[in-house]
């Protein structure tokens, strides 16, 4: 291993003839191409940082914001009712291009058209969701990066032995209702028992579940908590670290975000890259590719973060040999 809210919408002026060729008559402007985004949560700091980095990667692209693009975005602020609702409001604005966050977003937005262009910079299990057919060809309307890789899971098992050797039960905090957790809890539960511990799994589906669940494991005493790879569990780290520190509960994650949040421990991608490069499938449909034939991206990069303060307060030691593995570490 190698070391190492978004509520400002944006309005603009004139679209530029580079991003959509046209004739322009004295006086006129082009229509500057919408891209409508539509998220489940509401503003957040984490999510302003993804958002943040998705905005840097079109700038990267020679995008002028406040010149060239209509960025619109609606929000169901959490509620899972609304949230089609929100789809359609995005659809009447007749976008150029639908920016999905993540795979709730994603599969809420390919329910509302199968047309629009859909680019998600999240995306899990999209073959078995029925979004793409497959990574090579997407073949529809839908296109991005895949964070999601199949055995990243599983390593999470492996960390939590590593800190706590002597560990003998592992709790799973589960987020069912996200379709991403699902192909999640079974790799997981396979690497534990295979692992010979006892899994035991409690779930949360809005923040203000989440610290009846954590108390559910830690009634159950589980030695540590893994915690799936949700879009809900990362936008609400502060809130998920604060309360498993308080029960003493050694967290382990499959996001960097979630430990500098106070979290222990992650292994996993690196959102912020999938965000950024987000910008390079919108910039290409708006040349004229189509969705379809972008291939999904998947990420190189696998950072493990360790938080040394959360391990103190806990009274933990980190293994030398995990530490000299880390890329970050936060003190």
């Amino acid at each position: 291993m190698r070391r190492r809210d978004f509520i400002t919408i944006l309005s603009g002026m004139a679209a530029t003839q580079a991003i959509r060729p046209c004739a322009v008559r004295a006086g006129t402007s082009p229509k500057r191409p919408i891209i409508g985004i539509p998220t489940f949560f509401g503003p957040t700091k984490i999510g302003r940082t993804f958002y943040d980095q998705f905005q840097q990667g079109l700038q990267d692209l020679g995008y002028d914001l406040d010149r060239d693009l209509d960025i619109q975005l609606r929000s169901a602020n959490a509620d899972w009712d609304r949230l089609p609702a929100v789809e359609e409001e995005i659809l009447r604005l007749k976008p150029d291009v639908i920016y999905a966050f993540a795979t709730l977003e994603a599969i809420a937005a390919r329910r509302a058209t199968s047309t629009i262009p859909i680019v998600c910079a999240a995306l899990a299990d999209a073959v078995h969701l029925g979004l793409i057919a497959s990574e090579a060809r997407p073949g529809g309307n839908v296109t991005g990066i895949e964070p999601y890789v199949a055995g990243l899971p599983a390593k999470l098992i492996e960390l939590a032995r590593e800190i706590l050797p002597g560990a003998s039960a592992v709790g799973l905090l589960t987020n069912s209702k996200d379709p991403k957790g699902a192909a999640q809890t079974p790799e997981l539960e396979a690497a534990g028992q295979a692992a010979g511990l006892t899994i035991v799994a409690a779930d949360a589906n809005r923040p203000e579940d989440i610290e009846g669940a954590l108390r559910e494991l830690s009634n159950k005493r589980v030695d540590a908590v893994i915690v799936l790879q949700t879009g809900m569990f990362v936008i609400n780290s502060p809130q998920l670290a604060t309360s498993a520190l308080a029960m003493r509960l050694p967290t382990v994650y499959g996001y960097r975000e979630q430990v500098i949040a106070g979290g222990l421990i992650s292994y996993g991608v690196d959102l912020r890259w999938c965000y950024h490069r987000s910008a390079h499938f919108v910039d290409k449909i708006l040349h004229g590719a189509r969705p379809g034939d972008l291939p999904i991206e998947f990420p190189t990069q696998f950072p493990l973060t360790v938080n040394i303060r959360t391990a103190k307060e806990l009274g933990l030691t980190i293994p030398p040999t995990l530490l000299a593995r880390a890329d970050e570490m936060i003190e």
